[in-house]
């Protein structure tokens, strides 16, 4: 069983968390963050060590995920890393011959 406490602006919930370090998101949290079972959540913490939870998107919701969005340019993308390396060259060799 859980137990929700009400706050300010948020809602908190506490529930268990087995030997095995499982626990079980509360239902409400799992809809306002489209997480849906079986799936994967993502924790990350943030440098003020706030824990977020995140939603994973599974590899068939990703697929044509790229293909969805409009291409900025009609270079390869080994021509643009070409130009890149280039650049991040000349900028390196530049900032070593004025140091003399």
């Amino acid at each position: 069983m859980s137990k929700t406490e009400q706050s300010n602006d948020s809602e908190k919930e506490i529930v268990a968390v087995t030997k095995h370090g499982q626990a079980t998101i509360p239902k409400r949290f799992r809809e306002k963050l489209g997480i849906e079972a079986p799936g994967k959540v993502l924790f990350r913490e943030t440098e003020d060590g706030e824990v977020i939870v995140e939603q994973v998107r599974s590899p068939s919701e990703m697929r044509g995920f790229a293909a969805r969005s409009e291409a900025s340019t009609d270079k390869p993308a080994s021509e643009i890393l070409k130009e890149k390396r280039d650049q991040d060259r000349k900028e390196r060799d530049s900032q070593f011959s004025t140091v003399e």
